[in-house]
């Protein structure tokens, strides 16, 4: 099938009143002009509403990516920071919002960084700015951001990507061990934080994502420090889950 009409037919369903994941003009136009068959290489896997393991990186859900950007809410030239480039379709959408120039992303795997810039460039990305960094030191030499998200969990917001956010710009991350939930913060919060007062953020429902990694934990290291019983737990939490068809998704007939 052609893959323009698969993405109206995920988009419409993603958009659907039951489902609500799709909600603002701006993503609903950047999901129906990415690609997304660019960036993942099983074509079959594309289109469906399933997050799945591809070249080291996990691949997150079209709906999950949904609503990771309602929650953002990026305006046109916002300056964007993505911590944790994947397989660089995030990015993609977000550059089709605000322009690829506006568009950075870092991730502390160095082979993900190669895949994304590839994935990017094929798409026609080419400007989205795509480095190896770790994550939670974000990018400083060019920051501040209107906009950062930040597609892994943490137990609190790295202060570096605090400091690195306007002051009236919109931080969102999935906070949280076990239990996580998504969360935004806008600037004034993130001085706030920053300055030790007990702010929460703004919760926008529970998220299962994997952690925020550190140096020595990126695929590929001699040795990994996050406990092995933390990556058991979260593989039997994934094994429980409803995946394809049977995980909320609307039949498209309809």
């Amino acid at each position: 099938m052609d893959p323009a009409v698969l993405r109206d037919d995920m988009v419409d369903s993603l958009a659907h009143e039951s489902k609500g994941l799709v909600r603002s003009d701006s993503v609903s136009t950047a999901m129906r002009t990415v690609p997304r068959e660019t960036f993942v290489d099983e074509e079959k896997h594309a289109y469906t509403h399933q997050s799945f393991e591809h070249r080291g990186t996990r691949v997150l859900a079209p709906g999950t990516v949904a609503r990771l950007l309602e929650t953002l809410d990026t305006d046109p030239d916002d300056s964007v920071l993505v911590v944790g480039a994947g397989v660089g379709y995030t990015a993609a959408l977000l550059a089709e919002i605000v322009g690829d120039q506006n568009v950075h992303a870092v991730d502390i795997t160095r082979p993900v960084v190669y895949d994304a810039r590839e994935n990017l460039s094929s798409a026609g990305y080419e400007g989205v700015f795509v480095d190896c960094r770790d994550g939670a030191e974000g990018l400083p030499e060019y920051a501040p951001f209107d906009k950062i998200l930040v597609e892994a969990a943490a137990v609190e917001p790295p202060r570096a990507l605090l400091d690195q956010l306007a002051d009236d710009g919109r931080l969102v991350i999935p906070l949280g061990a076990r239990e996580q939930t998504l969360t935004a913060i806008d600037g004034a919060e993130a001085d706030a934080m920053l300055a030790g007062d007990p702010i929460e953020g703004r919760p926008s429902g529970t998220v299962a994502f994997a952690p925020l990694l550190v140096d020595g934990e990126q695929a590929g290291s001699i040795e990994r420090n996050r406990q092995v019983r933390e990556d058991r737990e979260r593989a039997a939490r994934d094994a429980e889950r409803r995946h394809g068809w049977e995980h909320e998704w609307i039949d498209w007939d309809d």
